[in-house]
């Protein structure tokens, strides 16, 4: 019975921390946020753009310049 009480309230610990951490976000903030990991792909933001309709900001990367000292390496 204690085992079954335990798990209740942690369950209810889990359940109002999550509610308290997201207190101040908006369904616009969150839907954001979830598209974030595509943003810094222009071919994969467009794709992603199709499939839900959904607008994302994508940024091109920056070229990668080779630093002095950094070659290509034969091995």
């Amino acid at each position: 019975m204690i085992d079954l009480m335990l798990d209740l309230l942690g369950v209810a610990f889990l359940y109002l921390s999550i509610g308290y951490c997201l207190r101040h976000q908006t369904a616009k903030s969150l839907d954001d946020a979830s598209l974030i990991p595509f943003a810094d792909d222009p071919e994969v933001a467009r794709r992603v753009e199709v499939a839900t309709g959904k607008k994302i900001d994508a940024v091109a990367p920056e070229p990668q310049q080779a630093r002095p000292g950094w070659g290509n390496l034969e091995i």
